[in-house]
C-alpha cells in the first residue's frame, strides 16, 4: 500500500516536576531545602531515511508520542530526561501543521494549514515538537530571608498539534502524460527502474522513481508520473494524487503516444495534459519542457511528429521508440546536459 499523504497527531513529552524536599541526615535534622529539578520531557524528531519511500507506517500509527521527564529527587537530584523520538520519513516529505480558527464572519472553524518542514537532504532532522522543561526544585527559591522555601516548580507540558505530512517525490526530471503512452517503458530502458507494465490505462497507480547512469560517475533520477487526464487539477482521476509529485521535478518531459496507437491525437494529448499542469499550477506551467514523441517504429507516428513540431515550434521534440530503444542513446546524452551530477564513489 503506497501512502503519500497522512494525519498524525504529535505530542512530546512534559518536563517533570521539580522537588519539594528538605535534607534530614545524621547529625543535620533541619538541613535545609535540596529538592532537584525536573527531567526534560523528550522530543519528536523527524529523520530523512533513504530506506522508506512511503508513509505507510503511519497510516497504522499516527499517533507520535514521547515519553515525559521523571520528576526531580532529594539530595539535589535531577530528574532522568525521557529520551527523544525518531520517526523516520522518506526524502520529499512536506510537514504542515493543522490550524483550527474561527471565521470572524461566519464564526465556523476553519482549518488551515500552516507549512511547517520541508524535508528534502537523506539524514536531515527536524524537531517536530519539543520537550518541556523540568520544574525547579525548592532549592532555587532559598534565601537568607527565605531558608525553608516550599515552593517549586511543574514541569513545562511538551508541545503538541496535528500535522499533515505529503510526500512528494523527489526527481531531476519527470514523466507526464496520458495513460498507455509509454512512460512506465521509458522508464525501465532508461533507469534500473522495474514499474508495472500493461496495456490498459492506469497500470501504474504510485509514482516510480529510477536512477539512470550517463557513465563516468555521472547519475541522474527520473520519475514517472501515474496518467493524467482531462480535468486531472480538479482532482478528476488520479488528479492532486499524483500531481504534487511532479513539483519537484527539473523538467517535464511529456510522453505522447505519437502512432495514436488508442485513436487518441497526440496533438490533442499534449494540449489537454500541458492545460491541466499549468491549471494546477502556474509555477509548474512555467519549468523548461521537452516532448518525447513515442511509439515512432509505429506506422503513421512520423506524420505526427511533423503536426507536434508545427504545433510545439519552441519545443524540442525527441521520436523515440521506448519498445525498440530507437532515439533513446540521444535522449540520454541530451539528459546527461541537463541533469546530468557527478557522484563520488566509495572505496
Amino acid at each position: 500500500m503506497f501512502v503519500d499523504q497522512i494525519k498524525v497527531y504529535a505530542r512530546a513529552g512534559k518536563g517533570g516536576d521539580g522537588s519539594m524536599h528538605f535534607h534530614r541526615g545524621k547529625f543535620r535534622p533541619k538541613g535545609g531545602p535540596d529538592g532537584g529539578d525536573g527531567g526534560k520531557g523528550g522530543d519528536i524528531i523527524l529523520l530523512v531515511d533513504s530506506s522508506t519511500n512511503s508513509l505507510r507506517q503511519y497510516f497504522f500509527n499516527a499517533k507520535l508520542i514521547a515519553a515525559d521527564g521523571q520528576k526531580g529527587g532529594g539530595n539535589m537530584c535531577s530528574g532522568i530526561s525521557a529520551d527523544d523520538v525518531v520517526y523516520k520519513v522518506p526524502s520529499g516529505t512536506v510537514v504542515s501543521k493543522i490550524v483550527e480558527e474561527e471565521d470572524p464572519e461566519t464564526g465556523e472553524l476553519v482549518t488551515r494549514y500552516e507549512p511547517y518542514a520541508d524535508l528534502t537532504e537523506v539524514g536531515q532532522t527536524f524537531v517536530l515538537c519539543k520537550g518541556g522543561k523540568g520544574g525547579k526544585g525548592n532549592v532555587h527559591f532559598k534565601t537568607s530571608t527565605h531558608q525553608a522555601p516550599r515552593e517549586f516548580t511543574p514541569g513545562v507540558d511538551g508541545e503538541e498539534s496535528y500535522f499533515h505530512f505529503e510526500l512528494r517525490s523527489i526527481a531531476d526530471a519527470g514523466f507526464v502524460g496520458f495513460p498507455n503512452a509509454g512512460k512506465s517503458t521509458m522508464l525501465s530502458k532508461l533507469s534500473a527502474a522495474k514499474p508495472k507494465i500493461a496495456n490498459y490505462p492506469f497500470t501504474t497507480l504510485q509514482p516510480m522513481v529510477g536512477v539512470i547512469h550517463f557513465g563516468d560517475h555521472r547519475r541522474g533520477t527520473l520519475a514517472d508520473i501515474p496518467g493524467l487526464i482531462e480535468g486531472a487539477h480538479q482532482n478528476i482521476g488520479l488528479g492532486h494524487d499524483f500531481l504534487r509529485h511532479i513539483m519537484r521535478c527539473r523538467i517535464l518531459l511529456f510522453v505522447v503516444d505519437a502512432a495514436g496507437t488508442e485513436g487518441r491525437d497526440p496533438v490533442e494529448d499534449l494540449e489537454t495534459v500541458r492545460k491541466e499542469v499549468s491549471l494546477y499550477s502556474k509555477e509548474l506551467s512555467k519549468r523548461p519542457w521537452h516532448i518525447l514523441a513515442n511509439k515512432i517504429d509505429v506506422e503513421g507516428a512520423e506524420e505526427n511528429v511533423e503536426r507536434l513540431k508545427e504545433r510545439f515550434k519552441r519545443v524540442r521534440i525527441f521520436p523515440v521508440s521506448a519498445e525498440t530503444g530507437l532515439g533513446l542513446d540521444k535522449l540520454r546524452d541530451f539528459l546527461d546536459k541537463k541533469i546530468g551530477q557527478t557522484f563520488e564513489v566509495l572505496k
